[in-house]
């Protein structure tokens, strides 16, 4: 085998195993917490904020979303959430989004 060949064989062999070592990642979202969120420990926080919008959108059976108030909530969540890093998420949302009595 030339050494072209050696080369592409191994580079073919390197292709093959990096497409085979993805991994599928799973989060549990009732378990992250404000500090996870807000020093982005799990994912970028845009994608946290929108994943629960839709799901306490989906509770109520709401299929609108009204993009302020969607940034105007998270920047609510986020400032909670640096006064209480050790509180989920969830929990914070429910507190900081719950109705007013």
């Amino acid at each position: 085998m030339t050494r072209f060949g050696f080369i592409c064989a191994a580079a073919i062999a390197a292709l093959l195993c990096a497409a085979g070592a993805q991994a599928q990642v799973t989060v549990d979202m009732a378990k992250i917490t404000c500090d996870q969120l807000t020093l982005g420990k799990v994912t970028d926080p845009q994608n946290i904020a929108l994943w629960l919008s839709g799901y306490y959108h989906a509770r109520q059976n709401n299929t609108l979303v009204d993009t302020q108030a969607l940034a105007a909530n998270v920047q609510k969540i986020k400032q909670y959430c640096l006064r209480k890093p050790d509180v989920t998420v969830m929990q914070a949302v429910e507190t900081v989004l719950a109705p007013k009595p």
